[in-house]
């Protein structure tokens, strides 16, 4: 078990043992279930785009599908958050912290979501920890499923569109890019963490 998780949240493994569809599922998993915040949705869905300029034969499909089906599973994605958050309401605050339940990540997307409202959804589909429990959290406090679904559908298009396309263009025009990876991962790793745990320590030093 220890090692299958391992290889989740590596990208390059997931793209290259699962295929499109575990690229799917992990992308459908963070965005969906409290459980999926560990997984390396952002650089994953950026190296999907690079291997699909690079290396075709790991992802057989066009930058266009590819694309379309991230955004779909994003969607789906939020759609299951914001049942789960409707269905256990506050209880969930309540809930005693377990290895793959952390109450601070509920209570850090709260403070940006009071911050940023509905865009919460939209921007929140930038950083970790904050795109997997926003819709959770949308469905806790009942957000009108009409507006949600504007935020979720328009955060979904940006987030992937923009993540893979960039990749895309960049793998075509400089192929010798995906030597370098781990370098990128980490990267995105670190910028997209930096906001999040931002907003984590003003919240503890209120």
């Amino acid at each position: 078990m220890f090692e299958f998780l391992k290889q989740l949240t590596n990208p390059e493994s997931i793209i290259h043992y699962g295929g499109l569809w575990l690229l799917l599922f992990v992308v459908f998993a963070e965005t969906g279930l409290f459980i999926g915040f560990f997984l390396p949705g952002d650089s994953l869905i950026f190296i999907s785009g690079l291997l699909c300029a690079t290396k075709p034969h790991l992802l057989n499909t066009s930058i266009f599908l590819l694309i379309g089906l991230l955004i779909c599973s994003a969607v789906l994605g939020n759609i299951v958050g914001y049942w789960f958050g409707k269905k256990t309401g506050e209880n969930l605050f309540q809930k005693k912290d377990t290895f793959l339940f952390r109450k601070k990540h509920l209570e850090t997307t709260k403070l940006f979501y009071s911050k940023h409202g509905g865009k919460a959804l939209i921007l929140g589909r930038f950083l970790p920890i904050i795109r997997t429990f926003a819709p959770i959290l949308a469905g806790v406090i009942q957000v009108d499923f009409k507006r949600f679904m504007f935020y979720n559908i328009v955060g979904a298009i940006l987030w992937i569109t923009s993540l893979t396309s960039l990749a895309f263009f960049l793998g075509k025009e400089f192929p010798q890019i995906e030597n370098y990876i781990g370098y990128i991962v980490i990267g995105l790793i670190t910028i997209t963490t930096i906001p999040v745990l931002i907003t984590y320590l003003k919240n503890r030093k209120k």
